[in-house]
């Protein structure tokens, strides 16, 4: 029993609070995001929502009223909060008083088989804010997903979700060992596109396939020569100032961009 004057946590708190942690996100198979923007975004999606939470004191404008209503006509339960409750379970500076838990699922290798949009694959990333930035600009130059290959950090990460600006909604996650990812390869005509500085191409001078895979690695280390190896094209992106490498979110973009460029049709 609680002590006299101490008011008991919710256990929708306890619930949401829990899914700040990788191993509770994998056994529930949910997330959490928050802010009207993200969570209107998610209903507009058609993402599946579990959970919603509302902090009626805390909404405020016309959008944020809006996306509550959309909320609660989703199906889905929704719990109003007190602001200290609220804020209990928030990762926000700026609390907009509302929030949800979406279901996610992986695909798998075999669900690309048949997708002739651009993928980008990730191997041993470990930055869930590099990771939400790749969603975004991925999503930006209309590619279909990411395929999280070895250690890769949760895409589901608060961090990675409030990167991703939303992105995450619009792409497919696969989750696979790299060694099946070089395998899924051997048998299908996606051609595999990584970066090195131990080539001569740069990425503007080279014509780039379709469809295609971009293969990053990580951070620290980029791609291995096993990962290399993997590779159909490698190409360069050059640098004349004193630092020896880029952010690898930057990195990704630049080449996803020069793709983009060269693969999009002409407006009329």
């Amino acid at each position: 029993m609680a002590k006299p004057g101490r008011q008991e946590t919710p256990p929708i708190v306890k619930q949401v609070r829990q899914l700040r942690t990788r191993s509770e996100r994998e056994r529930t198979g949910t997330y959490y995001i928050e802010g009207a923007r993200i969570v209107a975004q998610a209903i507009q999606a058609g993402a599946e929502i579990t959970l919603g939470v509302i902090a009626p004191d805390l909404l405020a404008g016309q959008h944020a009223l809006d996306t509550a209503n959309a909320l609660q006509a989703t199906g889905a339960q929704v719990v109003e909060l007190s602001v200290p409750a609220f804020e209990s379970i928030s990762f926000k500076e700026n609390l907009q008083g509302i929030g949800a838990v979406v279901r996610y699922r992986f695909g798998t290798l075999d669900d690309i088989a048949a997708e002739g949009r651009l993928w980008v694959a990730l191997d041993n990333v470990g930055n869930p804010g590099n990771l939400g930035a790749i969603m975004r600009t991925c999503d930006a130059v209309g590619g279909a997903g990411l395929l999280l290959l070895g250690d890769t950090t949760d895409p589901f990460h608060p961090t990675a979700v409030r990167a991703s600006m939303g992105s995450l909604f619009a792409l497919k996650m696969v989750h696979a060992k790299f060694e099946g990812f070089v395998e899924w390869k051997r048998k299908h005509e996606y051609a595999v596109i990584g970066t090195t500085p131990d080539v001569e191409q740069e990425y503007r001078d080279v014509t780039y396939p379709a469809p295609a895979i971009l293969l990053m690695g990580s951070e620290r280390l980029g791609l291995s020569e096993q990962q290399q190896a993997a590779c159909d094209l490698l190409i360069r992106i050059p640098m004349v100032g004193t630092c020896d490498s880029l952010n690898l979110g930057v990195a990704t973009s630049i080449v996803l961009y020069e793709i983009f460029h060269q693969q999009r049709q002409p407006t009329t």
